[in-house]
């Protein structure tokens, strides 16, 4: 019986010779992934891609899942390729859960922007249905990417007037009044992640149109303050750097026909010692309002390089075996 089970072999056919070679990507990266992860070996006849081995079948679970991928139109790469192993190794697949998702919007340059992963379906999904969203959860996950989509999906669609994109004005070390130049000069630069998620779906030249007409706003949080915004999609990004009093100052400029999201990473607060993060406290308050929605992104939805996650995953295990050394907030 062990000796059917290790000469198992099982074929998937292939429609194009580029699925190929996309599949198995460059000097066969995503190959080695799968038979570092698999006891198998893989390799191309003609139309069929033939699996053997003694875990062949789990091998093939994953291939037809990323030849699914490629005839979707999507790329594939190493980090795509390590998320469908993944999944499939907790009894999951990438096409049942549809983690790929509906085409949220396009980018200027007409390319579909989708979500990557199930816990990014389930954020946009949530956004899509709630007044207010809380996107929390570790750097490359898709966060504000995510919701700047969403909002452009909205403005395009009519179902609002105005984007307004906000940050809280702290930095890790540094304060803005010791920059230099005006105002505008000084936030600019920590504003550049929100400008560069809405150049490259928008088009730089599209988004600073929209920009001086003041369909969309890119300011500190600062400059929220007073204000009540109707019919605006409302995003407040590294929101974990907001005191309690800012975060509800921000929530609370929430008017009619309009939608906030907020996205933040409570690992990462640069706030100075004693003060707690508005993100953290705001989870503790409003997490029973029934009309508000936490997502908590994880580390298996980070879509960066692959090498992100395996740092998330060893800061988190670090922390958890030497809580002395995290800092309070």
């Amino acid at each position: 019986m062990d000796n059917l089970i290790a000469n198992e072999e099982i074929k998937l056919r292939i429609d194009r010779d580029h699925i190929a070679n996309d599949l198995f990507g460059n000097l066969d990266v995503n190959l080695r992934i799968i038979r570092d992860n698999y006891d198998v070996d893989i390799v191309q006849r003609r139309d069929e891609i033939v699996i053997k081995g003694g875990e062949a079948s789990k091998a093939g679970e994953v291939l037809a899942d990323l030849i699914g991928i490629l005839e979707s139109g999507e790329k594939l790469d190493p980090q795509t390729v390590n998320y469908v192993i993944g999944l499939h190794r907790k009894g999951l697949s990438y096409r049942e859960n549809n983690a790929n998702g509906d085409v949220i919007c396009f980018t200027h340059r007409g390319k579909p922007i989708k979500a990557k992963t199930i816990g990014q379906t389930d954020y946009a999904r949530h956004i899509r249905e709630r007044e207010i969203v809380f996107g929390v959860g570790p750097a490359g996950t898709g966060k504000t990417y995510i919701a700047v989509a969403m909002a452009i999906n909205a403005f395009k669609n009519k179902e609002v007037e105005k984007i307004v994109l906000a940050r809280p004005a702290v930095e890790a070390g540094e304060r803005l009044g010791f920059l230099p130049g005006d105002l505008q000069e000084k936030v600019d630069p920590y504003l550049r992640p929100l400008y560069d998620s809405l150049y490259e779906m928008l088009g730089r030249d599209a988004a600073l149109r929209l920009k001086e007409r003041e369909s969309i706003e890119v300011v500190p949080l600062a400059y929220m303050r007073g204000r009540t915004l109707d019919r605006s999609f409302i995003i407040l990004d590294e929101a974990q750097n907001t005191t309690k009093e800012q975060m509800k100052m921000f929530l609370t400029r929430l008017g009619i026909g309009s939608k906030a999201v907020v996205t933040g990473d409570i690992t990462q607060v640069d706030l100075p010692r004693g003060k707690k993060s508005g993100l953290k406290h705001a989870i503790e308050v409003l997490e029973n309002i029934e009309d508000i929605k936490f997502c908590f992104l994880k580390d298996n939805d980070v879509v960066r390089h692959a090498l992100v996650r395996k740092i998330i995953v060893a800061y988190d295990r670090h922390e958890r075996d030497n809580p002395q050394d995290k800092d309070e907030v």
